[in-house]
């Protein structure tokens, strides 16, 4: 155990890159949102508005949508069929708002014609869940133990982290194709301009760079992992 100690480990920085990308896409994204807030939709419909005519056009009536507490919490619930809008996006006619509801309604069309990314995500959900769970423990537990029952230990800890990291993986093909599908529809369907769909692709588009720094992160990590105990049976 204790040969795989220091009081500064080098993987480390591993550790704080991720963090680092992930606090810069985290902020990218709040001011992106919050500069394109200020801009009313000249269709003048709110979040919660352009969602229902979203859906109605893509033939969608079974799906509700409802108003959540937060900011930026939006997200779509294929088990009940709602559409969840926070408070910065529901009742708001801001172009960032419109934006936000849009890409969620976009995941409600995902559902219906059943993409397949989305349906490989899905049924991912357990297995990542799982893994992230069991992994830490598996691995600070592994670390106990001699080579033999401690690598087992740690190498399956390391495989249901994976499972974390595909989890983040197939979500980036999930979000981009929402955000392509709601920037299309609301071009089409005129709820905002020639004008206004730039304002609504940077919004979007930082949107997404929050899943790329979320999967680089994991990545990082796995990787970090991998430094660590790869050569535990050398020891």
């Amino acid at each position: 155990m204790f040969g795989y100690y220091r009081y500064w480990d080098p993987t480390y920085i591993l550790v704080i890159l991720g963090a680092v990308i992930c606090l810069i896409a985290s902020a990218r994204v709040k001011s992106t949102f919050h500069k394109y807030s200020g801009y009313r939709s000249r269709s003048n419909l709110t979040g919660a508005q352009a969602a229902e005519r979203i859906l109605h056009a893509a033939g969608i009536y079974d799906v509700s949508v409802h108003h959540v507490s937060g900011h930026l919490t939006d997200h779509y619930d294929p088990r009940r069929k709602t559409l969840n809008l926070s408070d910065s996006v529901y009742g708001l006619a801001s172009v960032a708002a419109v934006g936000v509801a849009a890409h969620e309604c976009g995941h409600a069309i995902q559902h219906q014609k059943q993409y397949a990314p989305l349906s490989v995500r899905s049924a991912i959900v357990p297995v990542a869940n799982f893994g992230s769970f069991l992994a830490w423990p598996l691995i600070l537990i592994g670390m106990f133990f001699s080579s033999g029952t401690g690598t087992l230990l740690i190498n399956i800890g390391i495989v249901c982290f994976s499972f974390a990291v595909l989890f983040q993986l197939v979500t980036l093909p999930v979000e981009f194709n929402a955000s392509k599908r709601a920037l299309r529809i609301l071009g089409e369907t005129g709820i905002l301009t020639s004008e206004e769909l730039p304002m609504t692709r940077k919004v979007l588009g930082a949107a997404a760079l929050t899943y790329v720094a979320g999967a680089a992160a994991a990545i990082l990590q796995l990787l970090r992992l991998v430094l660590l105990f790869g050569g535990r049976n050398d020891d």
